[in-house]
């Protein structure tokens, strides 16, 4: 039964946005029939509990028309003509189920003071989408250099029951080659195992990070394929 319970888990991975919006997420959820999605301040995020017309037409409701929204699937979609596809690629999926022993030195955790700096940095680095309310997903830290300032970054994005996933690893170009990144994933990850809870992550395959996250104990789980839509 715990393999049962273990296989199921890892399979909401396919579709990890909507496990996050019904359960641990379902606060910040805007849900509509077989579709949800955060908030526009949140994040870009949506999902469908299975891609079908029907949910598409859900989802309709929860979208601006012109406004992007981004999915995790593990196949490509097949769109209805309202809909335009922006940008579609695989990315890499891994997770890391082995104990991890955290780095010598904790990041700080940060909070909704600190968004200002977070938003100076995520916009220099690029590591994905970081809007102002993206801190409600999750816990953030942070690596300051001597005179304060905020140079590597990483938190909590997507959280259902069993799954955390980690995001938003960011370094400042400056401060590259530090270890900061492997620092910070290192510290989340055993920080989610410690609590019960299995860390994943998704990275682009021509990412030299992906290296760093293999060594930190990370495994290639499947690729997942994410789209960008928007409403015609």
């Amino acid at each position: 039964m715990k393999d049962d319970h273990a296989q199921r888990m890892l399979e909401s991975l396919d579709n990890p946005i909507w496990f996050a919006l019904t359960t641990e997420h379902r606060l910040l959820a805007r849900s509509h029939g077989l579709a949800g999605r955060y908030p526009p301040d949140v994040s870009p995020l949506a999902a469908l509990l299975q891609p079908t017309n029907d949910a598409f037409a859900d989802l309709q409701r929860l979208v601006s028309r012109g406004e992007h929204v981004a999915l995790f699937t593990a196949s490509p979609l097949d769109v209805p003509g309202d809909w335009q596809v922006d940008r579609s690629r695989w990315i890499d999926q891994m997770i890391c189920e082995a104990s991890l022993a955290p780095p010598p030195v904790a990041p700080l955790p940060l909070g909704t003071t600190d968004v200002p700096e977070m938003l100076e940095l995520t916009a220099a680095t690029e590591p994905g989408p970081f809007l102002s309310q993206t801190i409600q997903m999750g816990s953030y830290f942070g690596i300051r250099a001597n005179g304060g300032r905020l140079v590597a970054m990483a938190g909590e994005r997507l959280r259902s029951t069993a799954l955390t996933e980690i995001s938003a690893v960011c370094t400042h170009p400056e401060f590259r080659g530090r270890g900061y990144a492997r620092d910070l994933t290192t510290f989340l990850a055993a920080r989610i195992l410690a609590a019960g809870k299995t860390p994943f992550l998704h990275v682009k395959s021509e990412n030299g990070a992906k290296v760093v996250y293999q060594n930190i104990g990370f495994r290639l789980r499947a690729a997942i394929c994410l789209t960008v839509i928007s409403l015609l």
